[in-house]
């Protein structure tokens, strides 16, 4: 399953989130939780772990784990992030590629500011989009997502990588073509 869509480093990312909000290192986290460090560094790069190790970080975090329908556009806990990129969303994200809107308000319904203009900076580097328009929409979704050091901070921290994006994109593009 790819990185993007694995529930476990989904919420793995939204536990993450909470503990650097509340000002903690990985070692801490991992100390107020009972669990060694090493079993959160290996935990970021599985795809699946037991219950019984998310609780215990949720736990230590405040926070409870539960399953459920979330809204598509809910935001991470730093709000920066939709709290799932799954096949849903990015299918609604080429729909609204497909379509060519750079209106602002239609961007918005898909989830948080900071998330979405990352997405419109990639596309302004795609061949065939319009460079000017996509950055636009990314400054006023988010002012300064094109500057070079947010840019690197959204490819760092995405949860829908341009290498997952813009394969999807492309063919889905080209098709309506």
């Amino acid at each position: 399953m790819p990185k993007s869509t694995n529930p476990v480093q989904a919420l793995l990312r939204a536990l993450s989130g909470a503990a650097r909000d509340a000002g903690w290192s990985d070692a801490e986290w991992a100390r107020r939780s009972g669990l060694p460090k090493e079993t959160l560094c290996r935990l970021r790069s599985r795809s699946n772990c037991d219950v019984a190790t998310l609780s215990a970080l949720s736990n230590a975090l405040g926070k409870q784990l539960s399953a459920g329908d979330r809204p598509m556009g809910r935001p991470h806990a730093s709000g920066l992030w939709p709290t799932v990129v799954d096949r849903r969303l990015e299918a609604r994200l080429i729909d609204l590629v497909r379509s060519g809107s750079t209106a602002e308000a239609q961007w918005q319904e898909l989830g948080p500011a900071f998330f979405l203009a990352g997405l419109a900076v990639v596309l302004a580097s795609v061949p065939g989009f319009d460079r000017r328009r996509y950055l636009d929409l990314a400054e006023s979704l988010h002012p300064g997502a094109s500057e070079p050091r947010v840019f690197a901070k959204w490819l760092a921290d995405t949860p829908l990588p341009p290498a997952r994006l813009l394969p999807m994109t492309q063919s889905q593009v080209n098709d309506a073509a």
